[in-house]
């Protein structure tokens, strides 16, 4: 089983990602960002864009990462993956169903202006032009396609920790 925590920047999915993980036995946490670094140091360099997303083999690979991990693993894989453009979704979503993957879809919510706060007050990664672009575009999925698709879980008061649980009791009910 995959349990996957989408949200935009600041929602809080790897520091939730990390605190689900001990709560689901036998689970261990896939970013599906690292498939995205590895793309990006193919040198020379694919075609330039602003999202290693929009790269066409970014999807099928986290497809395939996933289910080699879950073959020779089993269990579960939490993933903090952040996927705002609905066919991207799909394509994901139909290939790991292909595989007999299933996937409890959670979406880490916060309102717009505790994620600029967030994203403007992190310590470790400082306030990123990067990240707040992405405010928009959360809101327009959230609206048009992707709180449709998902257990939506509102971070807005909610420490990680406090959210962790709820996944991890959702997803063992």
């Amino acid at each position: 089983m995959i349990v996957w925590l989408n949200g935009t920047h600041g929602a809080g999915k790897t520091t939730t990602a990390a605190l689900v993980q001990p709560l689901i036995p036998d689970s261990r946490v896939f970013d599906a960002e690292k498939v995205g670094e590895t793309l990006m140091d193919i040198t020379p360099g694919l075609p330039r864009t602003d999202n290693f997303q929009h790269w066409p083999p970014w999807r099928p690979l986290v497809v395939e990462t996933a289910r080699r991990v879950l073959d020779y693993t089993g269990g579960t894989l939490v993933m903090p993956m952040t996927v705002l453009v609905e066919r991207y979704w799909r394509e994901i979503g139909a290939g790991l169903a292909h595989h007999g993957i299933p996937v409890r879809h959670f979406v880490l919510h916060a309102d717009q202006d505790t994620l600029r706060g967030r994203i403007e007050g992190d310590t470790v990664l400082g306030p990123s032009p990067f990240r707040l672009r992405y405010l928009e575009l959360y809101a327009e999925a959230a609206r048009t396609w992707l709180h449709a698709e998902a257990e939506v879980v509102d971070t807005t008061h909610l420490t990680p920790a406090q959210a962790a649980r709820r996944i991890a009791e959702a997803v063992r009910s």
